[in-house]
């Protein structure tokens, strides 16, 4: 078989990225004469074969793709391309000539996952083939322009020492995590967007007991623990018709009677946070999930609020919240825009039944005791 070079390849990409239609092999031809290469039937399959599955979708931001540190691409408009690196968001010099180019590929993608985004449903959300996350909003809606959102799932997933290494926690810290995880406490992990809640979570996950079998629910499956016994579930938005949908509170449904000895719920956004508490306080113990939160303390209003949205009344949450709930995972940014481990809080319960967080590890450059220091050791020592 013929062997072509990178810079050859990379030189077509380029060519055919500024252009859209099939990738064909006379495209292929026209872009190789363009840039003044032999254009022989060999070379042209060769070329083409190459390029066939990684030029027709992302164009232009493929390179972006490929780079190994990058996590999300951002496109806001024609102008702005970001990327999402472990050290925070960094301006690209990839631009697109006009914002109809960057429609052109919100539509190209949305339909590689079998979606339509048009005027009529100006915004998309789908897992594309490769397990990418895209979603796109098309202007006039958006501003400055057409805006896409890819967000990357790589095939292996990070450990504890990889976060160690990139200073997301000590050494202590992640000696720390593994014993809450062996102990089997029941935690969550929280924190805002892009803060790294799903990656904590993943490398938590790869240090559970290899006999154990994880179901893992998720809104879009991202999570990859490196683990010999993994089931996923993954929830699916209704198609153009408005059927089809599946909900995360159903998956959760279902996996309760897949015999799962640590319930995952990739991201408790909604009812589903009625059946996760349920799970926990039926015997399901180890089992976790992420949270939006901006902060430990704000885990309980977090999860009433979702509760009540469901039908669960207040106290009820909260009941259930206290029995279910061991531990509390925080994760912030810093101001370089690195992610770390900002704390662990436990739950306490009050006279009135209502719950609340007391920090009982803080993390920082060394680990830190807090108020319920005493509680989560406790937890640690009598599960262990």
């Amino acid at each position: 078989m013929t062997q072509v070079a990178a810079h050859v390849l990379d030189e077509v990409r380029s060519r055919l990225a500024v252009g859209s239609g099939e990738l064909t092999p006379h495209r292929v031809a026209e872009a190789l004469r363009a840039a003044g290469r032999p254009v022989g039937d060999a070379t042209v399959l060769a070329v083409h074969d190459a390029l066939r599955r990684d030029v027709l979708g992302a164009g232009p931001l493929e390179p972006l793709l490929r780079m190994p540190d990058v996590t999300d691409v951002l496109v806001n408009g024609p102008d702005q391309v970001w990327v999402e690196r472990p050290t925070g968001l960094e301006l690209t010099e990839v631009r697109f000539p006009d914002d109809d180019a960057v429609r052109r590929l919100a539509q190209r993608l949305a339909a590689t996952g079998g979606r339509r985004i048009d005027d009529a449903t100006p915004h998309c959300d789908v897992r594309l083939p490769d397990g990418t996350r895209f979603h796109a909003v098309l202007a006039p809606t958006s501003r400055p322009g057409t805006v896409i959102s890819l967000r990357l799932v790589r095939d292996r997933g990070f450990t504890l020492d990889d976060l160690v290494d990139s200073g997301a926690l000590p050494p202590d810290g992640a000696r720390l995590l593994a014993k809450v995880v062996a102990a089997r406490l029941a935690f969550l992990v929280t924190g805002g967007t892009g803060t790294g809640k799903t990656t904590l979570l993943s490398a938590l996950l790869s240090t559970t007991d290899p006999r154990e079998r994880l179901v893992l629910v998720e809104d879009s499956s991202e999570l990859r623990p490196d683990h010999p016994h993994v089931v996923g579930l993954e929830a699916r938005p209704a198609n153009v018709e408005g059927a089809g949908e599946i909900t995360l509170r159903t998956l959760v449904r279902q996996a309760l009677r897949m015999r799962p000895d640590r319930l995952v719920v990739g991201e408790v956004r909604g009812g589903e946070v009625v059946e996760l508490l349920a799970a926990l306080n039926t015997g399901h113990a180890g089992g976790c999930g992420t949270l939006h939160a901006n902060s430990a303390a704000d885990v309980p209003a977090r999860v009433e609020a979702l509760a009540l949205a469901a039908g669960l009344p207040r106290e009820a949450a909260h009941s259930q919240l206290g029995a279910a709930l061991d531990v509390v995972v925080h994760l912030g940014r810093d101001r370089d825009g690195r992610r770390r481990v900002r704390e662990l809080a436990v739950p306490v319960r009050s006279a009135d039944g209502l719950v609340s967080m007391v920090t009982a590890v803080t993390i920082g450059q060394s680990l830190g005791e807090g108020p319920g220091a005493d509680l989560l050791a406790t937890a640690i020592a009598e599960r262990a």
